[in-house]
């Protein structure tokens, strides 16, 4: 420190010491640690980067590019969910249970990807519905399929091929 400083003797003092109960330490107590950590947490200046860094690592390919199930197949699958679950009452009673692996195009309007490109998603649980007249789509859980979508349909419990034999 320069000697001409003109705070020198401030200084010097070095930082306040209070007593416990005067004046000062009863209006400002001491602040406890964890709320003094809470001061210097670190904060997001920026809300929602994070998400869209996130989702430029989404890597989206080309649909011709994925392998799909021979369309025959799928539609016959298809034909035997739609025996299995073609009311409400006949989807609760049989549970049937499929995993559907489906093309998705890609919906982030600021990718350059969109409208172009899409990646495969899973989706696993059970099939309510198989609408093959008005919008060719199934439901598995809450998600909605298009046909045209489809790359592979599933079942563990071998009702595809129950469906084949006609047993």
């Amino acid at each position: 420190m320069p000697g001409d400083f003109p705070l020198r003797d401030v200084f010097m003092k070095g930082r306040p010491k209070h007593e416990r109960y005067d004046p000062f330490w009863i209006r400002h107590p001491p602040m406890p640690v964890g709320r003094r950590a809470k001061l210097f947490a670190p904060f997001a200046a920026l809300k929602g980067y994070d998400e869209e860094v996130a989702s430029k690592r989404i890597v989206y390919e080309d649909r011709s590019g994925m392998e799909r199930e021979d369309p025959g197949s799928i539609e016959r699958k298809l034909a035997v969910l739609h025996g299995l679950t073609y009311n409400r009452r006949m989807a609760k009673e049989n549970r049937v249970f499929v995993t559907v692996v489906f093309y998705e195009p890609c919906a982030d309007e600021n990718s350059e990807a969109f409208g172009l490109l899409g990646q495969a998603r899973t989706v696993s649980g059970i099939c309510w519905n198989v609408d093959e007249e008005v919008g060719r789509t199934i439901t598995v859980d809450s998600q909605r399929i298009c046909f045209d979508n489809i790359l592979r349909i599933e079942n563990g419990e071998g009702i595809f091929e129950r469906g084949r034999t006609g047993c």
